[in-house]
């Protein structure tokens, strides 16, 4: 059965085995910054700055898919933090998610310093523990 909920200000078609994809989503975030941290002490800071925002977009997915919800683009992301922000009352979801932002424009750019790309990283783990606890 397939049908449409709102996310954040967006829709999303969604199905009943959506919700076992959560789980698919925090295994990805793990591999992720796993990867990221190894690839910081390899000093590859554009690769690692990739790892580090797909752990934190897995996360949102995650949470997403819990409420039945399927996030299928950048923008439903951050509409979608944006609405556990306020859910929350926890502005902070919104800092740290754009330090992931700024990591993953790092990618295609590599304009970020290696002591920004480290210290963007440790916020986004920080994102990360916060947004695992709403997963679950």
């Amino acid at each position: 059965m397939t049908q449409h909920i709102p996310l954040g200000r967006s829709f999303c078609r969604i199905s009943k085995k959506l919700a076992k994809g959560g789980k698919n989503y925090l295994k990805l975030n793990d591999k992720y910054l796993k990867e990221g941290d190894a690839l910081l002490e390899k000093s590859d800071y554009v690769q690692a700055s990739e790892k580090f925002w797909g752990a934190a977009a897995e996360d949102i997915k995650a949470i997403a898919a819990k409420r039945e919800g399927n996030i299928k683009s950048h923008g439903e992301i951050y509409r979608f933090i944006t609405t556990l922000s306020k859910e929350t009352g926890d502005s902070e979801l919104l800092r740290y998610f754009s330090l992931a932002g700024a990591l993953h424009q790092n990618f295609y750019e590599n304009w970020l310093t290696p002591e920004m790309v480290v210290d963007y990283a440790e916020a986004v783990k920080w994102l990360v523990e916060k947004l695992k606890r709403l997963a679950r």
